[in-house]
């Protein structure tokens, strides 16, 4: 059956229309994606994107929303727009549907998408585990976590909010980096250092350690001065951006048991040039007396351009699939 997939965020909507059978994607078309603040609703959203496609849209909806997924209400993170599940039928016209997580659909997508998808980063060069748990862990905008458990041919994505965990520094410089965010956070999970933002504090921290004036700048301007090379400082606070999220990939494999990682999310794919140059594979499997096992773990960078979309229309295939069983 055909599905309209739609990958919700805080700046864009994306929509897609996919097609599915047995309780997987079999294809995604070509996504459109509309900026959320020109649209007052999702409803006017997916209008706009009906009437781009001719004025007809499947009666089916695969929702990826970047909020959590409870009660009669989404309120959607850094988006003004407002879900109510029960109202889906009536407003776009899906009888049957399903809305997950933005993370919970990268989880999904990571346990569908083929080899090919992946990009080798560290670890043995093998494919993901076939049973057992996979982490995926995605820095961008927040930190997002999930699992995937596999086994007998089928699979289960487990949401977490793993991103939150204490952030745990290795050396002085992270020391540092703990101490100035602590000025404003009583508690420093790992997002706070291993997401977008995050770079702030590092980037300023290292200004201090040098004894430089420290000159306050957002994480886009950063960022874009550590990718393009033009700040020598800006360079250093992103390899210790990689650093970080080395040692906290390799902490949550630990946590959760895993065979496998996946690092997804919007960063994942700017840095990947950097990423092996800079330390990160040390940081992951520096786990004392677990190094050995973690040198065992296959690690993966997720290259699918729209995961989020993919993975909506998975958890569709997925979740419909199981209600005809249970039926």
């Amino acid at each position: 059956m055909q599905v309209v997939s739609v990958d919700i965020g805080g700046t864009h909507a994306r929509f897609a229309i996919a097609e599915v059978a047995d309780g997987r994607v079999v294809s995604l078309g070509e996504p459109t994606t509309l900026k959320v603040a020109e649209h007052a609703s999702l409803q006017t959203a997916w209008e706009a994107y009906r009437d781009q496609q001719g004025g007809t849209l499947p009666s089916a909806a695969a929702l990826s929303v970047a909020s959590p997924i409870a009660g009669d209400v989404i309120r959607l993170t850094n988006n003004p727009w407002v879900i109510r599940p029960s109202l889906i039928p009536e407003r776009l016209g899906a009888d049957t549907y399903s809305i997950v997580n933005d993370f919970a659909a990268v989880g999904h997508a990571v346990a569908q998408l083929p080899a090919e998808d992946f990009e080798h980063l560290c670890g043995p060069d093998v494919a993901l585990p076939a049973r057992g748990v996979t982490t995926v862990c995605g820095p961008g905008t927040g930190l997002g976590v999930a699992q995937v458990f596999k086994q007998d041919g089928h699979y289960w994505v487990l949401p977490t909010e793993g991103g939150h965990q204490d952030y745990a520094p290795l050396d002085g410089i992270e020391d540092a980096i703990l101490k100035r965010l602590r000025k404003t956070y009583t508690r420093v999970s790992a997002e706070r250092i291993v997401a977008g933002p995050g770079i702030v504090a590092i980037y300023e921290t290292l200004a201090e350690l040098e004894g430089r004036a420290v000159r306050h700048q957002d994480d886009k301007a950063i960022w874009t001065e550590a990718l393009d090379g033009s700040d020598s400082l800006a360079l250093a606070a992103l390899d210790r951006f990689c650093l970080a999220l080395g040692a906290v990939a390799g902490d949550l494999a630990l946590a959760h048991g895993a065979q496998g990682v996946v690092i997804a999310g919007g960063l994942g794919l700017r840095i990947k040039d950097k990423l092996l140059r800079s330390g990160f594979d040390q940081r992951f499997v520096a786990k004392g007396r677990f190094q050995q096992m973690m040198a065992k773990l296959p690690v993966k960078l997720i290259t699918h351009p729209q995961p989020g979309l993919f993975g909506a229309a998975a958890a569709f295939a997925q979740e419909h699939r199981n209600m005809e069983h249970a039926q």
